[in-house]
């Protein structure tokens, strides 16, 4: 079975095609900048040379044509024909309450999603618009849309409500859903493989959106990110946890209306709003290296952020087996690695130094006998995705 896995961004598309028989990746890429003067195509083929492509592409529809040609062009193409490719999986976000699980998109699924827009504005329209896309250009496939928001369908009430009258729950939705759920799923299923059932776990996917996961015996139980992905740690560009009284404060002291007020904790705050120098850790670890003290204290409040999530899930799961990092920072920091073991060294975590060392390989970090074991392994979003499609379409899920 070939899966084309679908990944879009309002102005982007990812995408990779896997054979499921191997678990291998035959193609991937990205088009970029969709909608301006100028888009570019990065298509990479196992076995070939990197292609790519520049032209106008005003939207995510001619996008996905511009993928499904590249996939099919003779000479840096991987399939002879569309009807090798057996499904497409997408990467859908926002599920609510209403979806528990992947599922083959059809009518009233898709009609679902545009119905939870409003909960989820910046990311659910993407995901539509590559749906539509794949209905225009590739009619009579299959379809599965995965949520990062189903993982979270264990999380019990007392987790998940707020502390607001109990109506605006029956009338908005208004609880902690959490996101980033595909790949706390796929690293805490890795964590089970190593480990066995039965671990307590807290998986940190740390990049430029961060968040951390509770899980018990692979149940996720608590998690940072709330009703949207802004609520929790400090993150590259959003502000995190806050007093909620600031978001009032500032729109009458900056003279701000709520869209405004909305971009600024989303956009203009986290990293890049407490250093000055950028949303991205690399380049403000340099910055703080090189003496500039705002870039200091914001990598100190993202540690510091990091730590106090750790600690209350400890005290939520009564104990603590693994400790897994992911992404971008967790995947590639061997400073952040090193300093959250350090501080947190009391729970018996012992540091291989060695093993630290290493960027964006799957590696036990922490030395033999570690009361705690330390874990940095690569999440792998898209083969979560193709593998729910898969099991979706077998009638495995």
């Amino acid at each position: 079975m070939k899966v084309l896995v679908i990944n879009c961004g309002s102005s982007s598309l990812k995408y990779q095609l896997f054979d499921m028989e191997s678990e291998t990746v035959l193609a991937k890429g990205m088009v970029e900048k969709i909608g301006l003067a100028q888009s570019l195509l990065s298509h990479s083929v196992a076995g070939k040379e990197k292609y790519e492509e520049e032209t106008p592409v005003k939207n995510h529809n001619q996008a996905l044509s511009l993928v499904l040609r590249a996939l099919l062009h003779e000479e840096h193409g991987a399939i002879g024909a569309l009807s090798e490719i057996d499904a497409v999986g997408h990467r859908a976000i926002h599920g609510a309450s209403t979806f528990t699980g992947s599922v083959i998109i059809i009518k009233e699924v898709l009609d679902t999603m545009k119905d939870l827009i409003a909960l989820a504005p910046l990311h659910n329209p993407p995901a539509i618009l590559g749906v539509e896309a794949c209905l225009e250009n590739m009619p009579g496939m299959p379809m599965v849309g995965v949520f990062d928001t189903s993982f979270y369908q264990t999380l019990p009430q007392k987790t998940y409500m707020y502390g607001l009258p109990y109506e605006y729950y029956e009338k908005y939705s208004m609880r902690r859903y959490g996101f980033h759920g595909t790949s706390h799923r796929f690293v805490s299923r890795r964590v089970t493989e190593l480990l066995g059932p039965g671990k307590k776990v807290i998986t940190c996917h740390l990049g430029s959106g961060a968040s951390i996961t509770a899980i018990d015996d692979g149940r996720a139980v608590d998690t940072s990110m709330g009703f949207t992905p802004l609520q929790g740690l400090l993150m590259g560009t959003r502000c995190g946890d806050i007093d909620p009284a600031i978001v009032g404060i500032l729109m009458e002291k900056e003279n701000l209306t709520p869209a405004q007020v909305s971009d600024v904790m989303n956009k203009k705050s986290g990293l890049l709003g407490l250093s000055g120098v950028s949303s991205d850790f690399r380049y403000v670890e340099e910055a703080a290296l090189a003496g500039n003290q705002r870039a200091a204290l914001a990598i100190e409040v993202f540690y510091q952020s990091i730590l106090r999530y750790i600690g209350s899930y400890i005290a939520e799961l009564g104990g603590l087996d693994a400790l897994v990092f992911t992404a971008g920072i967790g995947e590639n920091s061997v400073s952040a690695r090193e300093y959250l073991c350090r501080k947190l060294a009391y729970l018996g975590i012992e540091l291989d130094e060695a093993a630290n060392s290493l960027r964006g390989k799957e590696a036990e970090i922490s030395k033999a006998g570690s009361k705690v074991r330390v874990f940095v392994i690569p999440t792998n979003e898209e083969l979560m995705i193709a593998r729910d499609t898969r099991d979706v379409l077998l009638g495995r899920l």
